[in-house]
């Protein structure tokens, strides 16, 4: 099957349903990502604040939830991909001790990690609610990236 012989849009009700929640959480989005990005405290400020040995990369998290949890109100039903799930798992809920400092990187590197990722895919949503008319069936890789989040590619 070529591309000519698909269909315009990708019509399956779960992936109509998510769509129509990214559009209506646009604004939002669009905050959340405005906050998370450029120079700002949240962003710049955080990534920084790993290269200079400080606990303050552990703040990150608190943007990594906010942004996951955005994410999953877009299709509250379903389950976010595993492998995601255990990047954000393994990269938040981490309290910051002395000894962390022994293990900067083993320590620090997953709340990055998970801080990316959720980035990555708060971008994808807000970049492709703004593009996209209608779910296409002939996916932009952003768009793939998404459905994959949530179990629907």
């Amino acid at each position: 099957m070529g591309f000519e012989t698909l269909p315009d849009h990708d019509d399956r009700p779960e992936v109509v349903a998510l769509f129509a929640n990214l559009k209506a959480a646009l604004p939002k989005l669009e905050e959340l990502f405005a906050e998370y990005s450029g120079h700002s405290w949240e962003y710049e400020d955080r990534i920084y604040r790993f290269y200079h040995g400080s606990f303050k990369v552990y703040w990150l998290q608190n943007g990594t939830t906010k942004i996951t949890e955005a994410l999953q109100a877009l299709a509250p039903d379903r389950q976010f991909n595993e492998d995601y799930r255990q990047i954000i798992s393994e990269g938040t809920r981490k309290t910051w001790t002395t000894d962390h400092n022994e293990r900067w990187l083993k320590e620090t590197r997953p709340i990055l990690e998970a801080f990316f990722h959720a980035r990555y895919m708060l971008e994808m949503a807000v970049s492709y609610g703004k593009e996209l008319e209608r779910p296409p069936s002939v996916l932009p890789s952003g768009w793939a990236a998404l459905l994959y989040l949530f179990g629907l590619r």
